[in-house]
């Protein structure tokens, strides 16, 4: 298919919220891109990425695809870490012993990380030698690991590998309210990339489709669109906060595992707690954390994981902007 890139600049005001409190020596600007469909013309508002995006986009594009391959994939924000862990656990048979001892990234590595930032490390910086590889560059990490291979993306279905397409690779998607996805967000952007602005301004930004992976909706409708294939397996974050266990068997079944017994489920369903998942230090992200802080590219204090709870955009967003956003999906929903 290709894609069609185009600089990001000034002259709006998202485009100026945006480069002047993202930008900084770990990330420079940003260019929107454009699927190409078949009859070469771009297609949708273009996806807001990172310029470092385009060092990479040809390699992820031409990837070789596995066959045993599993891919979580989601707009930022919306619970991919939980989702991450429970297929990690499910796929590796509740090997609960490898998945604490191993931090997430090296068992299921964020593929477009080096789509994102732009700063040096040190091997004697990393947690170890897989983990410098990794951060050096997430892209040939991931594509040299060993099968089965979990990955994880935040790219749209348009930009992931082109092999993905034809080889039915499986594919699970997690989607989150968007006003909890905002308002999480915020406070991971100040966290780990560096946002300098304020919480008005980051909503301006979101509702403008101009925070990385946004569009918003059109990233939602291209992994919506695929919903009924075989391979693509669709989750809400609220539908795990409600009942756990069921997606928990939905899952296992999509991979082809045996339904759990009751005291694996319940084990299992204790290790993704998000008071278990918050003090586990293979998956709370606290090392991430403390490398932005030592870079001094972090502007917040609270930490990766922070009260993973449904609905808890209502202790921060006024009534006057949850009106804007009502107003915003019911217009991008809108004879869907």
């Amino acid at each position: 298919m290709g894609t069609r890139i185009e600089d990001v600049s000034g002259g709006t005001k998202a485009n100026d919220i945006l480069l002047r409190d993202f930008t900084s020596k770990f990330r420079s600007g940003y260019k929107r891109v454009f699927p190409l469909g078949d009859s070469g013309k771009r297609s949708g508002k273009g996806y807001l990425l990172p310029d470092y995006f385009c060092d990479y986009e040809k390699q992820i594009r031409e990837m070789e695809i596995r066959p045993d391959d599993v891919w979580v994939a989601s707009y930022p924000k919306t619970g991919t870490t939980w989702t991450q862990e429970m297929v990690w656990c499910i796929g590796n048979d509740l090997d609960f012993e490898a998945a604490k001892s191993t931090i997430l990234p090296l068992r299921f590595p964020f593929i477009d990380f080096s789509c994102l930032f732009d700063f040096e490390t040190q091997p004697a910086e990393a947690l170890n030698s897989s983990f410098y590889d990794f951060l050096k560059n997430s892209v040939n990490f991931t594509i040299n690991m060993k099968s089965p291979r979990y990955i994880k993306t935040h790219l749209p279905y348009e930009l992931l590998p082109e092999q993905m397409k034809s080889k039915n690779t499986k594919i699970i998607y997690v989607a989150r309210n968007p006003k909890d996805t905002c308002v999480s967000y915020f406070h991971h952007a100040r966290l780990i990339e560096g946002y300098r602005g304020s919480f008005e301004d980051f909503i301006e930004l979101f509702l403008q489709d101009s925070v990385s992976y946004s569009p918003f909706w059109d990233h939602l409708v291209s992994y919506w669109e695929h919903r009924e294939e075989a391979n693509v397996l669709f989750l809400k974050y609220e539908e795990m906060k409600r009942d756990l266990p069921s997606v928990i068997r939905k899952v296992s079944k999509f991979l082809g595992k045996e339904q759990l017994n009751d005291k694996d489920m319940k084990t299992l369903c204790d290790h993704l707690s998000f008071d278990s998942m918050k003090t586990n230090s293979s998956v709370n992200y606290e090392f991430a954390v403390d490398k932005t802080q030592n870079l001094g590219l972090s502007q917040g204090e609270q930490r990766f994981m922070r009260k993973g709870k449904v609905n808890s955009w209502k202790e921060e967003i006024s009534p006057d902007v949850a009106e804007r956003f009502d107003a915003w999906i019911e217009n991008n929903l809108n004879g869907l």
